[in-house]
């Protein structure tokens, strides 16, 4: 499994640049919400080679958070080549993150 800190220091080489499909999950350490998500998210990414995984802490990265206009916790982001292709808010069942991504 190999997900990564995204901060804003290695968000352009990581997510904008990526040649695989990106799936950020904006997060923190004191949201309920955002531990019950993060299991299923780590099973994503070791299930789908495929994909990149990334996750970003909000209360260390907020101008990435700002950026992706996230107003709650935990949201999900999904880009491919340098656009963003989907948005959710609030814990997902996995199979709607996957369909994301797709």
């Amino acid at each position: 499994m190999n997900i990564l800190t995204i901060t804003k220091d290695n968000f352009d080489s990581e997510v904008m640049h990526s040649d695989k499909p990106v799936l950020l999950d904006f997060w923190a350490a004191w949201c309920g919400p955002c531990r019950m998500l993060s299991p299923l998210v780590d099973e994503i990414a070791e299930e789908n080679p495929s994909i990149k995984v990334g996750k970003v802490n909000v209360d260390e990265q907020p101008e990435l958070a700002q950026q992706f206009g996230v107003m709650s916790i935990p949201t999900l982001v999904t880009i491919k080549d340098g656009k963003v292709t989907g948005q959710a808010i609030g814990v997902q069942p996995k199979a709607a993150i996957l369909d994301m991504i797709k």
